[in-house]
């Protein structure tokens, strides 16, 4: 259950990471709203998380699983690059959190 908590936990880190892009200053309501509840929810899933999975290996997976969600976001919505290379770096991130999932198991 911890697991699923931290994968959503990401999910919502790419909800404030998204959310950032347009609260200009902090003035348009609705996206610092959503900034603020993707922020808050994010956080204390990840706080949730590290009770069972160490604080270090929940944070990395936290972390990745946001800039992973993040960059598809970019590439998907803001016509944000999406290279050989950067797809190649971006498998290898996947990589790593699988990694650090089966590490911890």
């Amino acid at each position: 259950m911890a697991w699923l908590l931290l994968v959503l936990g990401g999910c919502f880190e790419v909800g404030f990471t998204t959310c950032l892009r347009f609260v200009d200053g902090f003035r348009n309501v609705p996206w610092t709203l959503g900034f603020l509840a993707s922020v808050m929810l994010s956080m204390g899933l990840l706080e949730v998380a590290s009770r069972t999975i160490p604080m270090g290996t929940a944070y990395a997976v936290w972390g990745g699983i946001g800039a992973l969600g993040t960059v598809i976001v970019g590439i998907a919505f803001f016509a944000e690059p999406a290279g050989t290379v950067r797809m190649l770096l971006l498998l290898g991130l996947i990589g790593c959190i699988v990694g650090l999932r089966l590490a911890a198991a």
